[in-house]
């Protein structure tokens, strides 16, 4: 079996983060959220990977990917973002005739796809979609089943939803779903839809099984999900110090990578803090990942992600629920306005109180 996963837009729900480099290398847990996905599909025993990018994307992701193990990788051109439909169709070529899964490369599975693959296999459906029940599913595409668990229906985000099962971010198809995707019109918005050939494989009689996730999912579309996916990953963390630690406390589930240095400080678990990374004179609250490389001085930071190459020094009030970009810099310089709160781009430089 194959696995295809899209990483051909940008996100621009999580601008200003996504105006340098595409979601799918913005790092959550200190890796980058397409290796969790890379992770969980080799870790099913899929080792045949196809990453659908674009021309702008290629870069980013093709770097995010160079140290992942265990995984035979191919990169397949999308020149145009016409839809998922239409990126599973421009990688027909390297899916063949082959069983293939679509997993959406922003998306976070707490335990993984391989229930989804054995579900597919054992009940030797056509396809296996993976459905999240949701208190309010009028933001997502909603299945509705029958009392076998087969999906008899699928509606895109509708006001009034027939259920709560809203369809998360796996699919498994035989390869035949691609002759259904050839001959599709596209939608009214002008993208060749997923669902509209899952429904007319429905209507043709195919054996389409809905999956509930187990555990937690999650779709990291908006900011706040970045630091809730952070959270639920950081939840697993095991403590293990490779770095250097003086005249500090660590509380907790604690990682300090090879390299880094933390002293004078205190650590709150969960906290992950990368290689070559620089605490001083600092506080990490829980809920912290510390990219690679970054320094923290004089500052304290809780429930927040700092990207790889950041600096944040001399605050003298606490950070709480930050997205730090990839060499990002906040600089206090005194007293501050009563701001917790920061989402800022890579490079950015951010001055209080000069």
């Amino acid at each position: 079996m194959k696995a295809l996963i899209p990483a051909a837009g940008f996100g621009t729900r999580l601008r200003p983060l996504t105006y340098a480099r595409p979601k799918p290398v913005l790092p959550v847990a200190n890796l980058p959220i397409i290796c969790h996905a890379v992770q969980n599909l080799t870790a099913a025993g899929i080792r045949d990977i196809g990453i659908v990018v674009s021309g702008v994307t290629r870069e980013a992701i093709q770097g995010a990917l160079r140290d992942v193990e265990g995984a035979h990788i191919e990169y397949i051109e999308q020149p145009q973002m016409l839809g998922l439909g239409h990126a599973v169709r421009v990688a027909r070529g390297w899916i063949g005739t082959s069983d293939f899964c679509v997993y959406l490369g922003d998306n976070l599975f707490e335990n993984g796809v391989g229930d989804f693959l054995a579900t597919f296999r054992e009940q030797e459906a056509d396809a296996v979609i993976a459905l999240a029940e949701v208190p309010d599913a009028r933001a997502f595409g909603v299945a509705v089943l029958n009392e076998r668990g087969h999906i008899t229906g699928l509606l895109e985000k509708p006001q009034v939803p027939p259920s709560n099962l809203a369809v998360a971010g796996v699919y498994c198809f035989r390869a035949g779903i691609l002759d259904l995707l050839e001959t599709l019109p596209p939608s009214a918005r002008g993208e060749y839809e997923l669902t509209d050939a899952i429904a007319r494989l429905i209507e043709e009689g195919g054996r389409v099984v809905g999956q509930r996730v187990t555990g937690w999912w999650k779709d990291t579309g908006r900011p706040h999900d970045l630091l809730e996916a952070n959270r639920l990953l950081l939840e697993r963390l095991q403590p293990c110090v490779l770095g250097e630690v003086t005249e500090s406390r660590l509380c907790g589930r604690v990682v300090v990578g090879p390299g880094a240095q933390v002293r004078g400080s205190v650590i709150m678990g969960p906290v992950t803090i990368a290689a070559g990374a620089r605490i001083e004179n600092a506080y990490i609250g829980p809920f912290t990942s510390v990219g690679r490389g970054s320094v923290i001085r004089n500052a304290e930071v809780e429930y927040s992600v700092i990207d790889e190459e950041a600096e944040i020094r001399d605050m003298s009030l606490r950070l709480q629920e930050c997205l730090i970009g990839l060499g990002a810099r906040v600089i206090g310089h005194g007293e501050v306005p009563r701001v917790h709160r920061l989402v800022l781009s890579d490079t950015s430089l951010l001055e209080f109180g000069c």
